[in-house]
């Protein structure tokens, strides 16, 4: 399992990171606060404060590299 922080502060940005992570067969969780909730769920990102960073759990093992390929545009440095 990999931990990335990452930013969805807009609509925009959340549709378009749930198409991308959807293309993956692999649990993808986002963490904030005490909630924990699945991140290919737009409902569930929604309830979420999406004004503060997020953490995102990636449950990869061999395609990691790809899966943080298609992050690159959310993840924070």
């Amino acid at each position: 399992m990999k931990t990335v922080q990452i930013s969805l502060n807009s609509i925009d940005k959340v549709k378009s990171f749930v198409n991308d992570i959807t293309k993956f067969d692999n649990d993808f969780d986002l963490v904030s606060g005490r909630y924990v909730i699945d991140a290919k769920s737009i409902m569930g990102i929604f309830s979420l404060d999406l004004s503060k960073p997020i953490e995102l759990n990636i449950h990869a093992e061999d395609n990691i590299d790809a899966v943080l390929d298609v992050l690159k545009p959310y993840i924070l440095q």
